[in-house]
């Protein structure tokens, strides 16, 4: 019998002679089990990240940067296709071009939202389409791009922002949702440098000129279905152990996609270190949406510099 109940015990029949000593102990045992119905207990129940969020002017203003608040060539719409496969030495991505607009989204045998390049019928998943022609999904160049997730005085400034995933009841998955969260819900939106570093655009209560970048590390826990889904808008790219696994460019809407790790073969490292790097950007006015699910239990990975080191 542990030392509460012994308490407990004492208590009951000091105020009640008529209950037994073995009731009370049945009583606090189901107490307890009812406690720890709740089979991933043992997780925690928030992931506390830091990402790096980068200011640009948009196009039109004064010093503005080529690529916020343009139009893509064909017109809004999700993008894929347009940058590198790999991460670069920098652990930045890469523009090449030779994207299409997508019409028609590819798709697993769950009915989610996948990254073109990761379709594979054998598996059960939905071949979708493309539209028109090669398209940069209003991106100026490799150079312009380069700058997005890079502080690059005179052209953008950068502070950390921390962002919460909180576990939901009686499950191992984590959401960050603008929608939800505290700090985001009275904002409208993942808009977390409102009147902030360069400021808001011109005639604008919120900052719709920006980028995030989140990196992280966790363990990869083969045949557990671990999995990663990000919703939002605009761009949105996910690189795992520096390969592209969520492809979501363009200026749009709020879209979909997810990656489940048992897919991605020998890029993992079984029950070793993996690491998993977000790169966001909101470019177009009038919304910003970022909602975050995963059942990766993810950790923060080394932050770059941010730019209040050149102030």
């Amino acid at each position: 019998m542990s030392r509460n109940e012994k308490s407990v015990t004492k208590f009951v029949l000091t105020a009640a002679g008529l209950v037994t000593a073995a009731a009370v102990v049945m009583s606090t045992g189901q107490a307890q089990g009812r406690q720890s119905s709740d089979p991933y207990a043992n997780l925690p129940a928030e992931l506390n990240l830091t990402g790096i969020c980068r200011d640009f002017k948009w196009a039109s203003e004064s010093g503005g940067h080529a690529d916020f608040e343009v139009v893509p060539r064909g017109g809004y719409g999700h993008y894929a296709g347009n940058l590198e496969a790999n991460l670069d030495r920098d652990k930045k991505p890469v523009f090449k071009g030779g994207g299409k607009k997508v019409s028609a989204q590819w798709r697993d045998s769950a009915r989610r939202n996948i990254n073109p390049a990761s379709y594979n019928a054998s598996l059960g998943d939905t071949a979708g389409s493309w539209t028109g022609t090669a398209d940069p999904g209003a991106i100026a160049s490799a150079s312009s791009f380069a700058q997005w997730f890079r502080d690059v005085p005179g052209v953008n400034m950068s502070k950390e922002i921390p962002i919460v995933l909180k576990r939901q009841a009686n499950s191992n998955l984590y959401v960050f949702d603008d929608r939800t969260d505290p700090v985001y819900a009275t904002r409208g939106g993942f808009f977390p440098i409102n009147n902030d570093l360069l400021g808001n655009p011109s005639r604008q209560t919120k900052n719709f000129g920006f980028t995030f970048e989140l990196a992280t590390e966790f363990i990869y826990k083969p045949n557990e279905g671990q999995a990663f889904t990000f919703i939002g808008d605009d761009d949105v790219w996910v690189f795992i152990n520096g390969r592209l696994v969520i492809d979501i460019g363009g200026v749009h809407g709020a879209l979909s996609q997810t990656v489940q790790l048992d897919r991605l073969g020998d890029l993992m490292v079984p029950n070793g270190k993996n690491t998993l790097v977000l790169f966001f950007a909101e470019r177009h006015t009038t919304q910003s949406n970022c909602r975050i699910e995963t059942t990766i239990n993810l950790r923060p990975a080394t932050l770059p510099n941010t730019s209040s080191l050149f102030d």
